[in-house]
């Protein structure tokens, strides 16, 4: 069996995300100009925006992942979402930080409950308990029946954190991408090119993660076999004694 999450296609993957990542670092540092009342602060919207994306992404594959698993039982599935779900975390606790750290030069404090905040934790919480759930020692089949149930529950907070701007009103601005956008054309693009080099990462991520998963599983497996054919030795063995007795 193969033991290695690696191959071509992620390795080609790999470098492109690197490539993607240099390239947007000196967009974002060099050619994108300073915002008018953020200056600097505003480059923190390479990475805050983009790890948005990958999170959104992230828990719409879990959602997806999850009501496949419900209707056919697939391991495969099931392992995508769980897989999925962790990458997304990740990215949401990125948004989390840089949110943190562009609120400070912005608002002057580096945390308000704001409605965009608020609901943005209480996601992240909210898929930390379904990966917790991932990890409970259950028979297999009961624990991913429930993650999944949870993974489609939990995508309703996606949704509200998506729409809080423009639900409540808060310290949040709205939504930057749209018809309407003020941003500069350098700024667009250089927020483009993030967006694409923060995706690739995360789909690098994601498959990588998904085979460690996989082959967690087929060790499992082996594990499982290896262990009943031990116990059908010792009972065919037991027998011969018992029968020769």
């Amino acid at each position: 069996m193969n033991q290695t999450t690696g191959s071509r296609a992620t390795r080609i993957l790999g470098v492109g995300a690197l490539v993607a990542l240099a390239v947007m670092l000196v967009f974002g540092l060099v050619f994108s100009p300073p915002e008018v009342d953020q200056r600097d602060a505003v480059r923190l919207m390479y990475i805050h925006l983009p790890s948005v994306a990958v999170a959104y992404t992230g828990f719409a594959i879990t959602l997806v992942a999850s009501v496949i698993h419900l209707r056919k039982g697939s391991v495969f599935w099931d392992l995508v979402a769980g897989a999925a779900a962790e990458i997304a975390v990740l990215f949401t606790g990125f948004v989390l930080i840089s949110g943190a750290l562009w609120g400070k030069p912005t608002w002057g404090v580096y945390w308000q409950w704001d409605p965009r905040l608020t609901s943005t934790t209480v996601m992240f919480i909210m898929y930390l308990g379904y990966l917790a759930l991932r990890r409970l020692d259950l028979p297999p089949e009961v624990r991913s029946r429930r993650a999944a149930i949870l993974g489609i529950i939990s995508f309703i907070n996606v949704i509200i954190v998506h729409y809080s701007v423009q639900w409540w009103r808060g310290l949040h601005q709205g939504q930057t991408l749209g018809v309407d956008t003020k941003l500069d054309g350098m700024m667009l693009f250089t927020l483009f090119l993030s967006v694409v080099a923060f995706m690739t990462v995360g789909a690098w991520l994601l498959i990588h993660r998904f085979r460690v998963a996989w082959l967690e599983y087929q060790i499992g497996l082996l594990g499982f076999e290896h262990a009943l054919a031990e116990r059908r030795a010792e009972n065919e063995t037991s027998g011969l004694y018992g029968s020769g007795a």
